[in-house]
Formats: C-alpha cells, sequence, structure tokens
C-alpha cells in the first residue's frame, strides 16, 4: 500500500553486506534502480542517513588532514561522536573556514593527489575560483539519479533518444557530469546517443533541425533561462516538437510553476510531472538533490495552498526548489534555515555549509504535513497517475541566498516575482524573460529599482510597452511581497521600477554564453 510506512521489514542498519548490495556501483541492469529503491521505507533511509554520516565523519576525521586539524582547532575529539545527536554539536565547514584555509592536498583522503580525480572549478561570489576533485562513485551516483529520472518519466526505454547537453563544457561541473551520467545510462543498456554542443544555441537548434528528426525521443538539459532560450528559437525556426517524447532536464536555479508550465507547453509536454525536473547539484559534491513526480505535486500544491507552503517553506516569499535525495549518497541537514551538506568525494565534506537556505522532510514528515493541511498524497499522487513512481526518499527544499536579491529600502526584491510577469503573452512576444536589477540613487539620492529586460532578436520596444510593464511589476510585487505592497502605499510612485530595454544578448548584461545575472550589486 502505498506510503504505508510500517509495511516490509526494514534490514538491519547493522547489516553491512546489504547495504554493500543496495548501493554497490556495479552497474544495474535496466530499470533496477528504480525497482530497489521503490522497496526502501522512510524509516529505512532515515537509519541510512544516520549510519552514512557517522562513518563518514568518523573517516574523514581520521584520514583527512584538513578535517582532523579542523576539529583539533575546534576542540572537538571525535572519539566521542557517537551518535547523530553529538554530531550536531561538530561545527560547520565552509569555504572561508575550511576550504580556502587549507593547501588542496589537505583537503583529500590521506592527503593523496594520485588516485584518478575528475576536477572542475567555480569561481564564486568573490571570483576567486576554488577547485573541486569528485571521483568516479559520485559519477555513478549521478549515473542513478539520471536513471531513476528516465525511469519515471514518460520516456521509453525501448526507443532512440537523443540527450543534448546544453550545459557549458568548460572547467565547470554541469556539462561533463551530465554528459557522463548519461554515458554510463547508456552502458547500462538504455538507448542513448549523446551530443554535447554545450551553450552554443546556434549548433543545437542546427542539432534540432538536422538530428533529432532521427530520433524518437529528445533530452534537454541545461540552464532554465538558456533551455527556454532554445525551446523558443527552435519553435520560432520551425521545430515541431510534438513529433517527439521530449524531457526538459535543468539544473543550477530554482524557477516557477508558470515558467515550468509555459516552457513545457512551448517543447509539447504533456506531463510536466514525470517529463521536467530540476537537479540540485555543486561543483561540491555533484549531483545532490532532484525534482521527481511527486516533489514536483507537492510544490504545485503548495503554489495552490498558502498555508500549506507557509507550513512546508516556514514563511519564505520565495518559491523553494523542492526535491528528493538518496541519504546514502549526500546527506542534508538543516541548520537555523541553513542548509549543511555531507557527502563522501575525492574532497569529502562533513556538515558543509554550501551557502543556500532551505529545509529537510523526511517522507514520513511530508506526507503528515500535508494531511495536516487537508490533502491525502496517496489520492493526490493516484489522481495524478503517478502511484508507481513515487519513492520514500527525503526531501530537501533550497532556495537563493539573500545577497541574490537587490533592496529597496530595505526590503529584499526577488528577480522570481519579475520574471513571472515577462511570461504573460503580453510581454513574452517582445522580450525573452531574461532580466537583471539594480538599486540605483537619483540625484536626490533616492534609491529606486531598474529593471533591466532582454528583447528577442529584432524587436524594438515602445514607449508604451515598458508602461504597461511596470503597471504589472508593481501589480505583482504589491500581491506577492506584503513588504512591497507596505513599501508602495507609503511612498507611492517612488516604489516603481524604471524599465530599461536592451537589444538581444547585448554583452552589458546579457552576454551570450554565460550564466544569468538576475541581481546585480553596485556595492
Amino acid at each position: 500500500m502505498l506510503f504505508d510506512m510500517n509495511t516490509e521489514p526494514e534490514e538491519s542498519v547493522s547489516e553491512p553486506s546489504a547495504s554493500a548490495r543496495l548501493f554497490s556501483f556495479t552497474p544495474f541492469a535496466s530499470a533496477t534502480v528504480l525497482e530497489r529503491f521503490r522497496k526502501i521505507k522512510s524509516a529505512r533511509w532515515g537509519a541510512l542517513q544516520a549510519e552514512t554520516l557517522l562513518k563518514l565523519f568518523t573517516r574523514a576525521a581520521k584520514h583527512v588532514p584538513a578535517y582532523t586539524r579542523f576539529l583539533k582547532e575546534a576542540g572537538m575529539e571525535s572519539s566521542k561522536i557517537r551518535t547523530i545527536e553529538d554530531l550536531e554539536k561538530v561545527p560547520s565547514v565552509s569555504k572561508k573556514n575550511y576550504l580556502h584555509k587549507n593547501s588542496f592536498a589537505d583537503l583529500f583522503w590521506n592527503k593523496s593527489l594520485r588516485a584518478p580525480h575528475i576536477l572542475t572549478s567555480t569561481s564564486g561570489s568573490t571570483g576567486r575560483p576554488t577547485y573541486f576533485a569528485r571521483t568516479a562513485k559520485v559519477d555513478e551516483q549521478s549515473s542513478q539519479i539520471h536513471e531513476l529520472i528516465f525511469s519515471t518519466s514518460s520516456l521509453d526505454e525501448r526507443k532512440s533518444t537523443l540527450v543534448i547537453v546544453c550545459f557549458g563544457m568548460g572547467v565547470w561541473i554541469g556539462g561533463l557530469i551530465t554528459y557522463q551520467a548519461f554515458e554510463l545510462l547508456g552502458r547500462r543498456g538504455y538507448p542513448i546517443s549523446i551530443l554535447t554542443p554545450g551553450i552554443n544555441k546556434a549548433e543545437i537548434l542546427k542539432t534540432l533541425r538536422d538530428l533529432a528528426p532521427q530520433y524518437e525521443q529528445i533530452v534537454l538539459a541545461g540552464y532554465p533561462p538558456f533551455l527556454k532560450d532554445v525551446v523558443d528559437d527552435a519553435v520560432s525556426q520551425g521545430t515541431d516538437f510534438k513529433k517527439h517524447q521530449v524531457m526538459l532536464l535543468f539544473a543550477a536555479e530554482a524557477f516557477t510553476e508558470k515558467f515550468r508550465d509555459h516552457v513545457a507547453h512551448k517543447a509539447g509536454i504533456e506531463n510536466v510531472l514525470t517529463d521536467t525536473a530540476n537537479i540540485y547539484g555543486s561543483a561540491d559534491l555533484g549531483t545532490m538533490a532532484f525534482e521527481t513526480p511527486i516533489s514536483i505535486l507537492i510544490r504545485r500544491l503548495a503554489a495552490k495552498d498558502q498555508s500549506l507552503f507557509d507550513a512546508l517553506f516556514k514563511g519564505t516569499m520565495k518559491t523553494p526548489t523542492l526535491a528528493q535525495y538518496i541519504p546514502s549518497f549526500v546527506t542534508f541537514e538543516e541548520s537555523e534555515g541553513e542548509l549543511l551538506i555531507s557527502g563522501d568525494s575525492a574532497i569529502p565534506l562533513v556538515r558543509y555549509a554550501i551557502g543556500d537556505s532551505g529545509g529537510v522532510f523526511t517522507f514520513a514528515q511530508m506526507v503528515e504535513k500535508c494531511r495536516e493541511h487537508g490533502i491525502d498524497l496517496a489520492e493526490e499522487a493516484k489522481g495524478a497517475s503517478i502511484t508507481e513512481t513515487v519513492l520514500e526518499l527525503p526531501f530537501v527544499y533550497v532556495y537563493e541566498r539573500v545577497d541574490l536579491a537587490t533592496t529597496l529600502y530595505g526590503l529584499q526584491i526577488y528577480p522570481e516575482t519579475i520574471k513571472e510577469v515577462l511570461l504573460d503573452d503580453r510581454f513574452h512576444s517582445h522580450a525573452t524573460g531574461k532580466l537583471t536589477l539594480i538599486t540605483k540613487f537619483d540625484q536626490n539620492q533616492d534609491q529606486y529599482l531598474e529593471v533591466n529586460v532582454e528583447l528577442k532578436p529584432g524587436v524594438e520596444a515602445k514607449d508604451t510597452l515598458a508602461s504597461v510593464l511596470k503597471a504589472e511589476i508593481v501589480r505583482n510585487l504589491r500581491e506577492k511581497n506584503s513588504e512591497y505592497h507596505e513599501l508602495y502605499d507609503f511612498i507611492g510612485s517612488r516604489a516603481e521600477p524604471q524599465i530599461v530595454f536592451w537589444p538581444y544578448e547585448d554583452p552589458l548584461y546579457f552576454k551570450p554564453g554565460t550564466k544569468q545575472s538576475w541581481v546585480l550589486r553596485t556595492a
């Protein structure tokens, strides 16, 4: 029976042979990952999380020089950390107090750089590169997650599938780990062909025109606003996505359900629960969590029920990404609204403050939270025809940090609320959906919000468009942001944004091939 958290005897946590069999990294036969994971109940995943986290801590305390030193300087005796409650007393690590404070080699198991590793880099907000290394085990874990995504979608394991990797293929993790995940999936018997044009949009569009018609199924994997551009441009150039079974695989950024519906409609996708998915990953630890049909369903239910939204996401005005994760791969904890992540890789990280806000729920807790608000998840899943895809994995929700918003008279303005407006038919025919928010000061040193908007190719904006867009942005901000509503009531037109239109791919704010800067801080 679905969601009966007490059915089926659980494996004993003390049986390492069983865990080793379950989470071995030998390639599985087709669909085996889904079959195996569906048998595991919520309580067992909780036990596995505790077991995995404690074992990782114990090993890292002994065999990672930087972590041994970190614990010693913090006055922690690793031998006394025996339970999860003990571990909660161990201070978290971060880029500042750990990664940047130690030599690169000291961050590795036994200080060894001789093992085969794959290196990636991220510059972060400071511009200083941080290098990460991962093992083949992390790539296999990522591939198993991608297999779960494939197996719970409308994609058919018997039909030819073209995977187009539209993430950057440079020193960043997204492109390469996605390629490797699908390549390993192909080795396990899935009918997958992979092309890696990266962020070369012209090449992607050429592929959709000339190569994709040879395949029955298409998977587009990329950064959300970039994939939206690709889909929009492909449709305008005559691509008929409805001739294929299409799946969209996103990563690197949260988006609204309105955005999901918009892009899915353009791509001819009928079931957004199964055929769109956002991955929560990082250069730090690889593929960490992933949207599932049930997590998307819950998110959509919460978007329509403010009381449920507040109960799940603790009152944030932003729409978090809600995903599930595999505790034997990566574990999540919540500490005062901040996510702490632990995972075993070439550079193991224990209680790592990655810089994101959010929280966690066991599957059982999520079912109960929904029940408290009059929602029977089992019935909802049945009604959505996703019962067979449901896994009792724990949930993590994550939303962008405060530094990814701008301020106006002391309150936070997030791009998300304005992104929604640009999806409206009145504006989408003119604008791509990309924007950059900047808080500026006029000659009287009064603050104002500048909204820089990218126009579509060959489009020129009229003054009337700016006026209508501004009015709609104000309306949506007043509706979605109670603080802005109060501010507008108090200062009136001074709270209204200034709209600035820019030509398509203008290099100042919309340089092609780079991650979109939704917010630009001037100080």
